[in-house]
């Protein structure tokens, strides 16, 4: 029987995890499935459009071709001249003339694209040039932002988590430590005995029991009336613990015997876990430097790395783009050559923006916090003083 009933425990163990894990997994795939899907689409729509030589584009190339001609031998004295007519003339071009479609919007790079869509993020150097495009990038961003946010929102709960656990453990240490170190060795022990003869005392004070009292009272042949109603007291009081043991056992039989009443059990207990999201993320309490710590180890590890593949890039400015990209800013002042190798970062930016998230969220709690104390200390300060009347 045990052998048997060991490879139950462990089925049964399997798909507890499986069901506590199945709605975190199902945002993240449902995302991830959404982003491939939108990358094909892209991909199709944009990366197969027909390029069309523009009369702007012919009007920048005859003023290029102009200012070419007309440039003097003697350079050092048109130099500055010519700069700011250069400058001038290639703030009016505009990128996609230089850009192919088929290059920029491979199927990698219109997961990029998808990526910066739903994630808010927007670079800017990467957009729909086609009229459809643009209609299907609104229409992708509305279904998309929201998706993202609930699995922003998912994965902060276990980030909170596992933070207020670990601040939790951290303190208790701390105390630990700290009440090790005030603590002298006589002391110590006085308070230990002092602890033992506290916990004797409570042990001798416990409650007796019916029977305890009533053994120990004198004359209790005398009082067989009322030691047989404790008798039928103790008596229905067994009693009713065997029933509701017997309809224990029954319920467990049944719940193992009809594995679609068992089923619906745990469906409903997952349908539970749908909407305990976010609960964990309003409990968390840490301070807030504790965050700021968090978020700046955590860029600072990004920024040493994405140079080794970024060679334009130095340690300053890989920490400025990772700032911009998990604030969701994305100015797009810094362009990368490689969007392909940071698409294998997508994880570390949808973990950053939940660091980022749950620090604007306890940066918004503290903000309540301070505002709630001004308006009571200027309501306090602004009510009328009370004047003693003489009787």
């Amino acid at each position: 029987m045990a052998t048997t009933s060991q490879p139950l425990r462990g089925k049964a163990t399997c798909k507890k995890i499986f069901w506590a894990v199945f709605p975190h997994a199902c945002f993240i795939l449902s995302l991830v499935i959404y982003a491939f899907l939108g990358a094909l689409m892209f991909s199709h729509i944009e990366g197969t459009r027909e390029v069309i030589v523009s009369e702007e584009y012919r009007t920048f190339l005859q003023n290029l071709t102009y200012l070419a001609r007309n440039l003097s031998d003697n350079v050092t004295e048109n130099e500055k001249i010519f700069k700011d007519k250069i400058r001038d003339l290639f703030n009016t071009a505009d990128p996609v003339w230089f850009i192919n479609p088929e290059d920029r919007w491979n199927f990698f790079g219109s997961l990029f694209f998808c990526c910066t869509v739903f994630t808010t993020v927007g670079y800017g150097n990467t957009y729909p040039v086609t009229r459809i495009g643009k209609y299907l990038c609104m229409l992708y961003a509305l279904f998309g932002i929201p998706l993202m946010f609930l699995v922003l929102t998912d994965m902060g709960d276990i980030l909170a988590t596992v933070l207020s656990k670990s601040y939790n453990e951290f303190r208790k240490i701390q105390s630990k430590i700290l009440a090790s170190k005030l603590c002298s060795g006589s002391t110590c022990s006085k308070r230990n005995e002092l602890k033992s003869r506290a916990q004797s005392k409570i042990v001798n004070n416990e409650p007796l029991t019916i029977m305890e009292v009533l053994r120990n009272q004198s004359g209790m042949k005398r009082r067989q009336v009322k030691y047989r109603n404790v008798e039928l007291f103790e008596m229905l009081i067994a009693k009713e613990n065997e029933s509701t043991q017997l309809v224990r056992n029954k319920s467990m039989e049944r719940w193992s015997s009809c594995p679609e009443l068992a089923r619906e059990k745990t469906v409903s207990r997952v349908i539970k876990n749908f909407d305990k999201i976010g609960k964990e993320l309003e409990k968390l309490d840490v301070p807030i430097v504790l965050m700021m710590l968090v978020i700046f180890v955590y860029i600072s590890c990004a920024a040493a790395v994405l140079p080794n593949w970024e060679k334009n890039m130095d340690f300053q400015e890989a920490f400025y783009f990772c700032f911009i990209t998990l604030t969701t800013i994305g100015f797009g002042d810094t362009k990368l050559e490689h969007p392909k190798f940071f698409l294998f970062f997508s994880l570390y930016i949808i973990i950053g923006m939940e660091i980022v998230f749950i620090a604007f969220k306890l940066g918004q709690d503290r903000l309540i916090v301070l505002y709630k104390k001004v308006i009571s200390f200027c309501a306090e300060k602004n009510m009328p003083s009370k004047k003693i009347y003489p009787k």
